[in-house]
């Protein structure tokens, strides 16, 4: 699933490492949000959402269209 975290994180020019310790996540879990290699679990996404006070479709896109 593509999603713009990565980018997101830059703007506050947050690490890996901080990001993570905002979420309670380890920052391995951050990463492999980012590569796309792990979709975030539902409450894990709604968390993301709300630290970035955004809706979770304006972070992730699993590619279907609406």
């Amino acid at each position: 699933m593509k999603n713009r975290l990565k980018v997101l994180r830059a703007e506050r020019d947050w690490s890996q490492a901080e990001l993570a310790g905002r979420l309670d996540v380890s920052r391995q879990a951050v990463n492999a949000i980012e590569t796309g290699k792990h979709d975030p679990s539902l409450p894990l996404a709604f968390r993301i959402a709300r630290l970035f006070d955004m809706k979770i479709e304006e972070i992730f896109d699993d590619g279907e269209a609406a």
